[in-house]
């Protein structure tokens, strides 16, 4: 997790550079969102045995001399959740090319590929993993200043729980703790403030950047699981 005035640009110019610790870092960051595109790509698909293989080959060409964070441009203003959309999507169609050179799939297999990547429509899996992966990081990021904050912290986090993972009323919730309901609204809405915050720091991280640009890309990020 980022401390201090850290942005996802110093992992990535350490990592170029070298540095075990943030090529770790990396590695540990986006794991989780390439396997999900790829495993959403190739569903259904002979190349779903490979996905180990794909995932391995991404992050070498992330991290090879010459590679591709060391071509990175920070100034871009698509963003380096679009970059790495990039060098993934690359390495899927090196992947299904072969493939279809050794026979193992037809060439209609991969229809999308065609599609300028602007508009692929799996574009949107892969931004539905980045949503994800940081809005869990922000979870994370929420709870470890829960801790800070020991039992109450620790109680707005299972409001937070009860409240969306199992849907019930905040009314509910006081009858089971037995507290008045008007004080709970009144934590319910401090740790939304506190998960809307650790969201805010999380895409900043990634996003660093003018303020309305990180709400924009907060409200993106929801829009985007709600959807």
């Amino acid at each position: 997790m980022a401390r201090g005035d850290e942005t996802c640009w110093t992992m990535v110019q350490d990592a170029a550079g070298g540095d075990r610790g943030a090529r770790s870092v990396f590695a540990r960051t986006y794991l989780d969102v390439v396997k999900a595109y790829l495993r959403v790509r190739w569903r259904g698909s002979l190349l779903a045995d490979r996905l180990d293989d794909a995932v391995q080959d991404v992050f070498m060409d992330c991290f090879r001399a010459q590679g591709a964070l060391g071509r990175v441009d920070r100034d871009h203003r698509a963003g380096f959740r679009t970059f790495l959309y990039g060098v993934v999507r690359n390495v899927a169609l090196r992947h299904e090319e072969r493939a279809v050179k050794r026979r193992e799939a037809p060439p209609s297999s991969f229809s999308t590929d065609a599609v300028p990547a602007e508009v692929d429509p799996l574009s949107r899996v892969w931004d539905k993993a980045w949503a994800r992966a940081l809005i869990a990081r922000a979870a994370a990021r929420q709870r470890e200043w829960a801790e800070r904050d020991g039992e109450p912290g620790r109680r707005r986090i299972e409001l937070l729980k009860l409240r969306f993972r199992e849907g019930l009323p905040i009314r509910d919730i006081a009858d089971q703790w037995a507290i008045d309901s008007t004080q709970l609204h009144g934590e319910y809405r401090r740790a939304r403030e506190e998960f809307k915050r650790a969201l805010r720091e999380e895409v900043a991280y990634h996003n660093p950047g003018a303020p309305a640009a990180v709400e924009k890309e907060c409200e993106d990020l929801l829009a985007l699981l709600r959807g």
